[in-house]
């Protein structure tokens, strides 16, 4: 009886082992990457974008799709051994305080092993000087100002173009617009909200403006999420600029259209970034959002030229009933870069999963950008290849009118009469 006791008890040793193991070797299986957006707030209808753009992007990653894209064909990271990609979410509520220590949660809590967003320059400033300090690579896809890679950070990576090269792409776009259409442009007003990412995007703005030979006649910074904004624009009309160039998050982009169109304001165009290609900005002003001009690093009609942008749009509208957007698309590229990194590093440490980054070289037509590819510049860990298009809202749809080679409509200019609106 004894010896049949002792063997029992062996016996439930050796499985409670086999199964710790078991679980130790599942855990090993998940790699815990964590993202950091505004899930709740004011922008909590763009965090949920950038959460899609995501969450597609881990799905594509870990099963197995028929597209030319990194991970596509095979489940999980190859190298190891199937490990399937986990994303920990963390609301910052638009806030920076949060966003640094939900960044500090994620990593020393969670125990992710990089990180991912956050949207709004300002917190991802924030949660990035965190990773930094705690030594977790972060890749960013989603912020845009030019400060955040010239700190000389170790650990930070940036996917998407940043606004300097999105102020001189829209300089650029202004010129090649005069010799098209014989119409000169002499005068700019700036718009910009004032956080981190509307008053890095005046500075730059102002800078490309006299480097193009444009006047600045109106610089007007003004509080993000005001809920008036009559004495602004008031402003820019004294100023009469023959183009209103307006930074601005997706609250503000509503209320300044609104008021715009009240005031009756008509410039030659306006040439705008980040809210009015936000997904609340049409369902809100609907036909007064027409004939913008908005910086943009992607747009439905990319797929006339690159089928796998129509493809992995498919897959998104058939995932969540809606069409995919700038900001999902954006923040769709950094799972698939840290993916790659992860893989190539054979290796979930932090210090591997760096020195992976920075020999990333990810070809452009495996990805659905319209850039030659994805590849860091060493001192800055800048994307090089990153850089903007100029799409305009046509009958409530954004279509690509600049570069030329890239346009699926001629731009619409100038501005027309808003009486003349249906």
């Amino acid at each position: 009886m004894k010896m049949r006791r002792v063997l029992m008890v062996s016996a439930v040793l050796v499985l409670a082992l086999a199964l710790g193991a078991g679980s130790a070797l599942a855990q090993e299986k998940v790699i815990k990457i964590g993202a950091l957006y505004p899930l709740t707030g004011n922008l909590a209808a763009t965090g949920m974008d950038c959460k899609r753009g995501v969450d597609l992007a881990v799905q594509i990653i870990n099963g197995t799709y028929d597209l030319n894209m990194p991970f596509a064909k095979t489940a999980g990271i190859p190298n190891l051994g199937g490990a399937k990609i986990q994303i920990i979410y963390a609301d910052t509520q638009g806030d920076p305080k949060n966003g640094l220590a939900e960044a500090e949660r994620l990593i020393t809590q969670e125990k992710c092993v990089a990180l991912i967003g956050a949207y709004q320059s300002a917190v991802t400033k924030t949660a990035s000087q965190a990773a930094e300090r705690l030594k977790i690579p972060f890749v960013c896809s989603d912020s845009s100002s030019p400060t955040l890679t010239e700190r000389g950070f170790k650990y930070f990576y940036r996917v998407s173009p940043h606004d300097g090269t999105m102020a001189k792409n829209q300089f650029e776009f202004l010129k090649d617009l005069e010799k098209k259409t014989g119409q000169k442009v002499e005068t700019i007003g700036l718009l910009y909200e004032n956080t981190e990412f509307g008053a890095n995007v005046g500075k730059q703005e102002k800078q490309y403006a006299k480097e193009f030979g444009y006047k600045v006649v109106a610089d007007i910074a003004y509080p993000a999420n005001s809920s008036d904004v009559t004495s602004e624009v008031g402003k820019l009309m004294a100023a009469k600029p023959d183009v209103i160039m307006h930074a601005a998050y997706i609250t503000d982009a509503i209320l300044f259209t609104k008021t715009f169109k009240e005031m009756n304001v008509l410039p030659k165009g306006f040439l705008t970034m980040a809210g009015y290609i936000e997904s609340d900005y049409l369902p809100a002003v609907k036909a007064d959002g027409d004939f913008f001009l908005v910086r943009s690093t992607f747009a439905l009609d990319l797929a006339k030229k690159k089928p796998l942008v129509g493809q992995v749009a498919d897959l998104y509208k058939q995932k969540y009933g809606i069409e995919m957007g700038e900001n999902a698309a954006r923040s769709f590229g950094a799972p698939f870069v840290l993916a790659d990194a992860i893989n190539r590093a054979k290796s979930t440490d932090p210090e591997a999963i760096v020195a992976a980054l920075a020999q990333t070289d990810i070809p452009g037509d495996q990805f659905i950008y319209p850039w030659k590819g994805i590849k860091f510049d060493p001192q800055t860990h800048q994307n090089i290849y990153a850089s903007a298009m100029i799409v305009q809202i046509l009958d409530q749809q954004y279509c690509t009118v600049w570069p030329w080679d890239a346009a699926s409509k001629e731009a619409v200019w100038p501005f027309p009469p808003w009486k003349d609106r249906k």
